[in-house]
């Protein structure tokens, strides 16, 4: 019976374990309640599938994107009939996805006004660090958090890195991209049909535009 009980345990540590770090999940997974419920929150990444199809690993440049954060204007205000003082257009300041500093817990309760501001639009950062947390509780599914880095090893100002809180959700907003993402259908085409003019303005050859239009056609023939 002590045999027993001590195997059980020895299984319950080591599923534990392997736990701690995973080495491949896909935001399917994430999805999918029989497997994100066993999964505790904390858990290391070494790769990610996105919903996309882009592959993130650790050490992968992503390019932050436009801060989605609407800030209501104090200018320009115009008053309404009834008296009331309202604003007249609003402008974007601050990421929603994004914050400064590194969270010492789940970042969805972490209260902090230190998101990424505007003006770090374009900068690219590196894939330090990735871990699951759910979206609430154990029944809730997995969102992807990741640690930036800078691609020189330095702070980004005061910190030394950057958060994303939820990857799935930043990659909607617009307010991160990562240099592997699959072309969709639409920028195939977009990308055939620039590649057809530089061919007529005698930019590129015929062996150049073959070339590009072989890479293209399977995803622009993809359904």
């Amino acid at each position: 019976m002590k045999f027993l009980f001590f195997i059980s345990i020895l299984f319950l540590s080591l599923n534990s374990m392997a736990q701690s770090t995973l080495k491949q999940i896909t935001a399917g997974e994430c999805e999918n309640p029989k497997v994100f419920e066993s999964f505790r929150n904390n858990t290391k990444v070494v790769k990610y599938v996105a919903a996309d199809g882009t592959i993130l690993e650790l050490g992968d440049t992503l390019v932050m994107g436009k801060p989605s954060g609407l800030v209501t204007s104090t200018e320009n205000n115009v008053e309404t009939l009834n008296g009331v003082t309202e604003a007249k257009s609003q402008t974007k300041r601050d990421f929603v996805t994004i914050t400064m500093g590194k969270p010492l817990g789940n970042p969805k309760f972490i209260k902090s006004e230190a998101f990424a501001k505007a003006n770090m639009q374009g900068e690219k950062v590196i894939i330090s660090e990735m871990r699951l947390y759910h979206k609430g509780s154990k029944k809730k599914p997995l969102a992807l958090t990741i640690l930036l880095g800078e691609p020189n090893g330095r702070a980004f100002g005061l910190h030394k890195y950057m958060t994303i809180s939820d990857y799935e959700k930043s990659v909607l907003t617009g307010e991160i991209k990562s240099l592997n993402t699959p072309l969709t259908r639409e920028e195939a085409i977009a990308k055939l049909k620039e590649s057809k003019d530089l061919l007529d303005l005698g930019v590129i050859t015929k062996e150049e535009y073959s070339k590009r239009k072989q890479h293209l056609t399977p995803i622009i023939l993809k359904k």
